[in-house]
């Protein structure tokens, strides 16, 4: 049973930054402790004030002050939420879906307040490599996770064939504009009998798992709206189903 006095406050404390994790699709699966730091703290920090102030209505949550962080203001805006939390303001830093930091704007503000010794508090929740990994059936006992590969199809070419004999599960973001060219460049790289995994949509509507051969895969991918958002998983070349 957890330990229920372990950073589990659910008062939100001045000066503390808390990492808060938001749905990647479904509401329902925001976390009652993420729910109360959102209507507690004194300034969120989010990619888009849009999309989190339409969450905080939705949640029925009180917005409070909402600053602009996404990647193009991430430098000066974290040392300006830094500055803040010295004050004695508690922040929250959320991204438009998952969680802050992985593959998405929230890195540098997280490392400003280590360097500045502030307190840094994680509410975890939704992160899409950790769900997509949990319901693929490919082997989950170790993994690489590389984000979103550069759209060149050479640097990206590379990437397969440097991790081909690679030991373990490796999971990637894609857009949906460059999902079917990933799945081509690892039937062409990897070879068409390469266990592959598209998830799409992933606790949304539509969602998709298409698993098996890339060669299969690839075949079912172009019978599949590519509307949405992708996570690309590759099993290990000794790995069956």
């Amino acid at each position: 049973m957890p330990d229920s006095t372990q950073n589990s406050s659910l008062q939100a404390q001045p000066g503390h930054l808390y990492v808060v994790a938001t749905p990647i699709g479904n509401l329902a699966d925001i976390t009652a402790r993420a729910k109360t730091i959102l209507g507690q703290v004194d300034i969120i920090a989010c990619e888009d004030t849009r999309t989190t102030g339409g969450l905080l209505k939705r949640l029925e949550i009180a917005p409070p002050t909402l600053s602009a962080y996404h990647d193009h203001n991430e430098i000066e805006a974290a040392e300006k939420l830094a500055d803040q939390l010295r004050a004695g303001k508690s922040v929250a830093i959320v991204s438009d879906a998952g969680t802050p930091a992985i593959s998405d704007p929230g890195f540098r503000l997280v490392r400003a307040c280590r360097k500045a010794d502030l307190p840094v508090i994680p509410v975890p929740g939704a992160n899409a490599v950790a769900t997509v990994l949990s319901a693929s059936g490919l082997p989950t006992n170790g993994f690489l996770f590389a984000g979103f590969l550069p759209p060149k199809s050479a640097v990206r070419t590379r990437f397969f064939e440097k991790y081909q004999e690679f030991d373990y599960t490796i999971v990637l973001y894609e857009s949906c504009h460059r999902i079917e060219k990933a799945v081509a460049e690892i039937v062409a790289t990897l070879g068409e009998n390469r266990i592959i995994g598209v998830a799409k949509e992933v606790t949304k509507l539509h969602e998709k798992f298409l698993i098996g051969p890339a060669g299969e895969v690839q075949v079912k991918l172009a019978q599949t709206s590519r509307k949405g958002e992708f996570v690309l998983l590759i099993a290990p070349a000794t790995f069956e189903l």
